[in-house]
C-alpha cells in the first residue's frame, strides 16, 4: 500500500446518479491533425478513435454530448500561455484547426460551443445548459489528459458534478503525464475506468 492509499485517498468509488451527459474536450484538428504542431501525437489520435467507437456504441442511450474547442479570435484574447505554438494562428478563429475532428463532430445531436480557457466550464455556456437536462454525472472524454481535461475534470468536481474519467477516452502528448495525472485525478476527484466500464454503466441505466 503506498502512501496516498493509507491516507485513504481514492479510497471510495463516486459512480454515476440518474442523469448523465458526455463532455469532448478539445478534439479538434488542431490537436489530432499531425499537419498542426500539436496534432502529432499519436496516444490523442488512439483516443480519438476509441472515443467515436464509444459514442457509436452508446448511441442508443441518447445522452446529451457536448463539445469544446478552444479558439481565440487574436492574441489580445489569449491568458499567458506558456505554449509558443498557440500562438501561430492555428488556433484563431476560422483556421481549419480550430474545427472538431470529423471522426466525432456531429452537429446535429452534440451541443458544440467554443472555449477560451483550459476548463470547458470556465465562462463558458455550459452549466446553465446541463443544468437544464438535470444533468448529475459527467463523463470526460478528450485532451490533452495533463491540461484542458484535467482542469475540466477538477471543475466538474468543484461544481458538485460526478465525475468519470473515460481513460482510454483520453489522450496527451507524453503517456507518462497521460498516466500520472489520471492517477492524481482517480486519487481525488472522479472515478477513472475504461470504455467499456463506462458503456457497461451507462447501459445498465436504461430503462428494461
Amino acid at each position: 500500500m503506498d502512501k496516498f492509499s493509507a491516507a485513504g485517498y481514492g479510497a471510495q468509488n463516486i459512480g454515476i446518479g440518474n442523469c448523465s451527459a458526455i463532455l469532448l474536450v478539445d478534439f479538434q484538428k488542431g490537436f489530432t491533425d499531425p499537419r498542426s504542431t500539436l496534432g502529432k501525437s499519436q496516444h490523442v489520435d488512439s483516443a480519438v478513435e476509441t472515443s467515436a467507437k464509444f459514442l457509436r456504441m452508446i448511441k442508443d442511450a441518447e445522452l446529451p454530448v457536448a463539445s469544446c474547442r478552444t479558439s481565440w479570435a487574436s492574441a489580445d484574447e489569449m491568458a499567458y500561455w506558456k505554449v509558443s505554438s498557440l500562438y501561430s494562428g492555428e488556433f484563431f478563429h476560422g483556421h481549419e484547426f480550430t474545427e472538431l475532428d470529423p471522426r466525432i463532430a456531429n452537429s446535429r445531436q452534440h451541443y458544440e460551443f467554443v472555449k477560451t480557457a483550459p476548463s470547458i466550464f470556465f465562462k463558458t455556456p455550459l452549466i446553465t445548459w446541463l443544468t437544464k437536462k438535470n444533468v448529475d454525472t459527467v463523463f470526460v472524454l478528450g485532451c490533452t489528459t495533463s491540461g484542458c481535461v484535467r482542469a475540466s475534470a477538477i471543475d466538474s468536481f468543484s461544481l458538485g458534478f460526478r465525475t468519470m474519467i473515460v481513460e482510454d477516452c483520453c489522450g496527451d502528448q507524453d503517456l507518462d503525464a497521460h498516466e500520472s495525472n489520471l492517477r492524481d485525478m482517480g486519487r481525488r476527484y472522479a472515478d477513472v475506468l475504461n470504455h467499456s466500464k463506462a458503456i457497461e454503466m451507462i447501459l445498465q441505466k436504461l430503462p428494461s
